[in-house]
């Protein structure tokens, strides 16, 4: 198989990965299972984060199956740079895991607790880093995705990664918004997307006015 051949089917790889991700993530879907078999929705979230990593498994292993010509190789004191950003950015994911609610986000807390509704059961937060970006962990993937050695594979899919972090962030936040309301707005007003800007953060005293902003609203609501 030619290097073209194998780059469209790599491409057509990603591609469908991402439509059936961004399917199964979305509110519709969502809210057909809930309303056809509301028995298996306690089961949706944990069910769609074992797909999207067996899913997952088909084009990573067609990027390190055919490894060539490195167009990007980061060689002397860039190597050391960019080897400390990624561990960086990983030791970002653990810190930052303490701040969002693990046993929601893996699927275990609405199987224990029998959750059947689409929406999201944690409130509306903002951690340290959501302080300065609002989707950290995207931001750091995306630092650990673009710190690596790159052949025209591996490139192709950082590429076509991060533009469905940018698209994926939107669809995210159609649902965030749908969940929170005008507060959730308001952050979005006031912190970027992906890529933190030294000039667009919340100060401590503008995180607290949103949190309880939140809080009032949920109460009224209530």
């Amino acid at each position: 198989m030619g290097e073209a051949t194998h780059l469209v089917l790599l491409s057509m790889a990603w591609l469908v990965y991402f439509i059936v991700h961004s399917f199964l993530a979305s509110m519709k879907v969502k809210r057909w299972v809930e309303s056809v078999y509301p028995r298996l929705m306690p089961w949706y979230r944990i069910t769609f984060n074992l797909l999207a990593i067996i899913l997952l498994i088909i084009p990573l292993w067609m990027v390190y199956s055919r490894p060539g010509e490195l167009l990007i190789d980061w060689t002397g004191y860039a190597q050391w740079i960019t080897h400390f950003i990624a561990v960086l950015a990983i030791a970002g994911f653990f810190w930052s895991s303490r701040y969002y609610d693990t046993g929601e986000f893996l699927g275990l807390k609405q199987v224990k607790e029998n959750v059947c509704t689409v929406e999201d059961q944690e409130n509306f937060h903002i951690s340290p880093l959501h302080r300065y970006v609002r989707h950290p962990w995207y931001f750091l993937g995306l630092v650990l995705l673009w710190s690596r050695d790159m052949d025209v594979g591996f490139l192709l899919s950082a590429g076509l990664v991060t533009l469905y972090f940018v698209i994926g962030s939107r669809l995210e936040e159609n649902k965030l918004i749908i969940y929170h309301g005008q507060v959730y707005r308001s952050y979005m007003q006031q912190v970027p997307g992906l890529m933190p800007l030294p000039w667009k953060y919340l100060t401590r005293e503008q995180t607290r006015h949103l949190l309880d902003r939140a809080c009032e609203e949920r109460s009224a609501a209530q």
